[in-house]
């Protein structure tokens, strides 16, 4: 799985969602692409973008909902790089089957997003033109993944936070408790190893052990399931 992550964010560094973010980006199987330091002067080079594109299963644009929308440069990305004979239209279906999704910062909390909330719509509504842009490319749109006023987070939810959006960048789509199972037992092995005492990695390799334990008891649960519906 290769991520390519699309940001657009015109005062990033005085972010702290974003700084954060940015430090939670795994160093492997991700690439993060920032639209506004790419090109300060706006002007987006079309041809590396779309070559950019196809070297990526998993596409996200990163950015703060302004106003129910992006930042102007993203917008202005698209109406450039997505064009017709490449992303849509005739011969267009270089996207096709790749997967795309939203990472969305608010400075509300979620929940105001619906009916009868402050906002009155929710974020799946306010974001339609984008999963009619995922439809038309034939891209597959995942679920949006909102960080709503991450300022007012304590350190315990930004360490669940750190965990949601590395998943979100790198976890197979498939919603099973198997792949969410070998993504922490592969983070287990690699960054959660990373520069740990002797007492520490043998603490690692006993947790992955605790997961594949368990793993066998459900792969026999499911045997014993299936043996009875088949009586």
């Amino acid at each position: 799985m290769q991520t390519l992550v699309i940001i657009s964010h015109p005062t990033i560094e005085d972010s702290n969602a974003q700084q954060f973010l940015r430090e939670s980006t795994p160093a492997e199987g991700v690439t993060r692409h920032h639209l506004e330091a790419a090109y300060p002067d706006g002007k987006i080079d079309v041809e590396y973008e779309q070559h950019l594109l196809l070297q990526y299963d998993r596409i996200l644009f990163q950015f703060p909902f302004y106003w129910y929308s992006s930042p102007a440069l993203l917008k202005h990305w698209q109406d450039l790089v997505l064009t017709e004979g490449f992303a849509y239209g005739k011969n267009g279906n270089r996207l096709s089957g790749k997967e795309f999704g939203l990472i969305l910062s608010t400075g509300i909390h979620e929940s105001e997003y619906r009916a009868g909330g402050r906002e009155g719509y929710t974020i799946s509504e306010l974001t339609r033109p984008y999963q009619a842009m995922a439809a038309k490319c034939g891209l597959l749109y995942l679920p949006a993944f909102v960080i709503s006023k991450f300022d007012y987070r304590d350190d315990r939810e930004k360490k669940r936070l750190l965990v949601a959006y590395q998943q979100y960048l790198t976890k197979e789509n498939d919603g099973s408790l198997r792949t969410a199972e070998d993504w922490f037992k592969g983070q287990l092995r690699t960054v959660g190893k990373a520069g740990l005492s002797d007492v520490d990695q043998r603490l690692v390799d006993q947790l992955v052990g605790v997961l594949d334990e368990n793993r066998d008891h459900l792969d026999d649960l499911l045997w014993s399931l299936e043996q009875m519906g088949e009586n």
